[in-house]
């Protein structure tokens, strides 16, 4: 199996979050990923041949402060489609591989460059991680308790918008160079990334639909019927039945069909109360009760798993949602290409 993206190369200066979760995403579909990593690799959040968003790599090891180093990146570049790496502004190009020596040696390259804040701007030189990107976005102040924003661990800025982004901007850049010839730059910024994954949000809020509060929307846990709820035995469960016909339902399981306060639509003002009910009705059946209950229903009902608990769950076993590589479970490779399927996965070696 070749996979989708069987003959693109990429070129990638070995990093940590984002930038290497965009080479896994390629990687993942059959592209040639090469990873340029220094000779002593070992830093924070680098977990070597254990790190699954190193997976399917070529490496390649150089010392580019030594002679000889970027002249032999220059020759991989030569015979590549993209460049990936994940430096702070100016660093590439104090390294000697900066994008006018890039596309000189290949003026059909895409050039990915990721950073928090972006190329330019007044942060673009000042450190930050996941947690500030997605902050100044705006898109942190909408997750967590009513109490206090809390970041969603890095899902948000590291990985979808700023690896996952930066993957289709590659894609895109080399769709255009393949067509006119020419290679160019992406800046591809989390904070940017976090900004476009709010465009919901900026709908709701500029149509008057957002209250500025955490838990007082629709889709914030601020209403009765979308929500988490503790089960009895300490387990977590997720509702949501956004629909009429998916809250009459609901209503149907938790025998409260006939009670006129839980009537569909009711007004904002009375969902603490109705929050407070469910949560009491919740926390008479266990986690697994209520799976036995909903589950196989159209209430939109599902058990809030652990890592630990996901790979096992019939509905991901039956999909093959995760695999096993180098002993470590882990999620498959996506989307699906039922035409050229990704290639099986393997751990990077060093």
């Amino acid at each position: 199996m070749a996979g989708a993206l069987d003959g693109v190369t990429v070129i990638e200066l070995a990093g940590i979050g984002p930038a290497p979760f965009a080479g896994m995403m390629l990687a993942d579909h059959g592209a040639r990923v090469i990873r340029v990593e220094r000779p002593d690799n070992a830093r924070f959040g680098d977990f070597g041949d254990k790190d699954v968003v190193n997976r399917n790599r070529e490496i390649v090891t150089l010392d580019l402060k030594q002679p000889g180093a970027i002249e032999q990146v220059l020759a991989l570049v030569e015979q590549a489609d993209a460049f990936i790496e994940g430096n702070r502004p100016g660093v590439i190009e104090r390294l000697g591989l900066g994008p006018d020596v890039l596309l000189a040696r290949n003026p059909r390259l895409v050039i990915g460059r990721m950073t928090g804040w972006g190329q330019d701007g007044p942060k673009a030189h000042r450190a930050g991680h996941d947690i500030n990107y997605v902050a100044l976005s705006g898109a942190l102040s909408t997750f967590g308790p009513r109490e206090q924003p809390m970041a969603p661990m890095n899902v948000v800025g590291d990985y979808g918008g700023g690896g996952m982004l930066l993957a289709f901007g590659l894609l895109a850049g080399i769709i255009s160079a393949r067509s006119t010839g020419r290679g160019q730059v992406i800046d591809c910024a989390m904070v940017d990334g976090a900004s476009v994954l709010s465009a919901m949000t900026y709908t709701m809020f500029g149509n008057g639909m957002l209250a500025e509060q955490r838990e007082a929307n629709v889709i914030d846990g601020g209403a009765h019927y979308y929500r988490t709820y503790e089960t009895a035995d300490g387990g977590w469960v997720s509702i949501g039945s956004l629909e009429p016909q998916f809250y009459a339902m609901l209503l149907e399981k938790l025998g409260l069909t006939d009670d006129p306060a839980f009537a569909y639509g009711v007004d904002r003002g009375d969902w603490p109360e109705l929050r407070a009910r469910l949560a009491a009705i919740f926390k008479t059946k266990t986690r697994d009760e209520w799976c036995a209950l909903m589950e196989d229903t159209d209430i939109c009902f599902a058990p809030v798993l652990s890592v630990a608990e996901a790979p096992q769950h019939p509905h991901n076993v039956a999909r093959g949602t995760f695999v096993e590589a180098g002993g470590i479970v882990q999620p498959a490779p996506a989307p699906r290409f039922l035409g050229t399927p990704a290639p099986p996965v393997r751990m990077s070696k060093r």
